[in-house]
């Protein structure tokens, strides 16, 4: 069995047999310029993704329609490329029996970079240098409350960060950069700040579902990450005690963290911890693209594929 990795390492000119267990990512329903139907499919492993179209006349078609998000599956096929994009050609495909699935779960699970554990520790160390009491109390009770989902859960289903213990990595890396950078900006409260990065995205805790696939819940929906982010810190600064000035001022970093109203958030940045938090939050989500990007590209490769959130591919190869 080969994984992703494998495949996209293969020669370019020349199409390779292959076979593989991959995850069933996502499947949508487009309408091609004919009005017809489509299928567009992103199936996955831990060393990364790679999408295939399924027309509607189509056996592919017809069989991950009838799949839910997250199955795995065994694929057969030769590989190949569509404008610059590992695209390859699926001959077969079937859902793996379940009774083998535990056999492959260790290359279908992608993970982040760091250590859990490590990056759990780094996390409470920040949010132990935070030197207003109630603030801190308030961290630590909002995130006490979803400690298991915000440890392990994805920071989102595609963009940046979408893998097992990417919300806390990214929180964590937002810190550092917070550190650094608090220094230049003596306007913003270095405590607001910090409680604001680590707090900003918990409602993803909420917002995402965590089993083979990445999907939003009935509840993210409905309400999403920036409501039920805001409504956890809420609830959680109230029991601490928080002063209501200093309550009203993390709720608005929370509602205010993606930046732009068309980007998500309930209202523009309008405090200096604010404004901070959101760009160190975009600074970390662009990067975290562009790590991607470099990790799972092949080392044969001198630019990655189109990275949709930066709106360009990556140039992979490295200074010296």
């Amino acid at each position: 069995m080969q994984t992703i990795a494998d495949l996209k390492n293969e020669p370019r000119d020349q199409k390779v047999s292959f076979e593989a267990v991959l995850i069933l990512r996502k499947a949508s329903i487009r309408r091609a310029r004919n009005d017809s139907e489509f299928l567009m499919v992103e199936l996955g492993d831990k060393t990364g993704i790679f999408h295939v179209v399924c027309f509607e006349n189509s056996s592919n078609f017809q069989f991950f329609q009838n799949l839910d998000e997250g199955t795995v599956v065994r694929v057969q096929g030769s590989t190949g490329y569509y404008q610059n994009r590992f695209s390859p050609n699926l001959s077969y495909v079937e859902k793996l029996p379940q009774e083998q699935l535990g056999h492959y779960l260790e290359r279908l699970i992608e993970t982040a970079p760091i250590p859990l554990d490590d990056l759990w520790k780094e996390f409470n160390d920040f949010t132990d240098g935070i030197e207003h009491p109630e603030l801190k109390a308030t961290v630590k009770e909002a995130i006490g409350e979803l400690e298991e989902s915000f440890r392990t859960g994805p920071a989102a289903v595609s963009m940046h960060h979408a893998y097992r213990g990417g919300l806390i990595e990214h929180s964590v890396r937002m810190a550092r950069a917070a550190k650094a950078l608090l220094p230049l900006y003596p306007e913003v409260n270095a405590d607001m700040a910090m409680a604001g990065v680590l707090v900003h995205d918990l409602g993803k805790c909420l917002e995402y579902s965590q089993d083979m696939a990445t999907r939003r819940t009935p509840l993210g929906i409905m309400q999403g990450h920036v409501v039920l982010g805001y409504r956890q810190v809420r609830r959680a600064a109230i029991k601490a005690k928080l002063d209501p000035e200093w309550q009203e001022r993390l709720e608005h970093i929370v509602l205010s963290h993606q930046g732009e109203l068309e980007w998500g958030a309930a209202a523009k940045a309008a405090t200096p911890e604010a404004v901070f938090v959101s760009m160190v939050d975009n600074l970390d989500a662009k990067m975290g693209m562009v790590q991607y990007a470099l990790r799972t590209t092949p080392g044969s490769e001198v630019m990655s594929e189109y990275v949709a959130g930066l709106g360009a591919p990556v140039l992979t190869k490295t200074l010296d």
